[in-house]
């Protein structure tokens, strides 16, 4: 094993303290808000944060070391082995695993509320944002170069309750195939009841800056 390699298993249990409030692995294990088909649907939609590798390897590649953390105890928690490592000398971090259920050709529209709800949570830890200084205004963004993965999502919210608004890309000069949409401030509440998120740094700013 490589000296840049992290024992996730050791780590597990701080990790998803920020997420599910127990810093004991074997009760945070069992009071785990999720099922396996929204488990599931949560690492589909962080795949958004992956890439293909050599063979059949997939790799989520992160600087929030404490993120993959969760991404290996969820694996765990469905039967997949998967292991971290620091990438080089960079503050960037890898998670390996070969799980073959994973799919980057995935559609969240053909399957059901719970495995679409884990999708977008999914999706918003990898490629959504809400600001990191409490000085700037609050906002709830998606954003990714496959338009019509945005409308699809987007779709997905409403029929959720989940009001977002117009699809659009910021500056056609800068990038043209660059997309995102807000969520509307009336629906900030009801995301953070329905989808929320796993990601230790966007979960904290959400509780923090969205009262329920």
């Amino acid at each position: 094993m490589s000296d840049n390699v992290i024992d996730a298993d050791n780590q597990q249990g701080s990790s998803l303290l920020h997420i599910f409030g127990s810093d004991n692995p074997s009760e945070t294990t069992r009071r785990a808000p999720f099922t396996k088909q929204e488990a599931k649907g949560y690492l589909q939609g962080a795949l958004h944060d992956a890439y293909q590798a050599s063979g059949k390897r997939i790799r989520f590649s992160q600087k929030y070391k404490e993120w993959l953390y969760i991404l290996s105890f969820i694996l765990k928690d469905l039967g997949y082995k998967s292991w971290i490592y620091r990438e080089g000398k960079r503050n960037v971090y890898v998670l390996e695993t070969t799980a073959e259920f994973l799919d980057f050709n995935f559609n969240p529209s053909k399957e059901s509320p719970r495995e679409q709800k884990g999708y977008i949570r999914g999706f918003f830890d990898a490629e959504g944002g809400v600001p990191h200084k409490k000085s700037n205004r609050f906002y709830i963004q998606f954003v990714q170069k496959d338009q019509p993965k945005l409308i699809r999502i987007a779709k997905i919210l409403s029929n959720l309750g989940i009001e977002s608004g117009k699809i659009h890309n910021p500056s056609k000069a800068i990038d043209p195939e660059y997309w995102r949409f807000y969520i509307r401030a009336n629906s900030y509440k009801g995301f953070c009841k329905t989808i929320n998120s796993w990601h230790p740094v966007k979960n904290k700013i959400l509780k923090e800056r969205v009262k329920i």
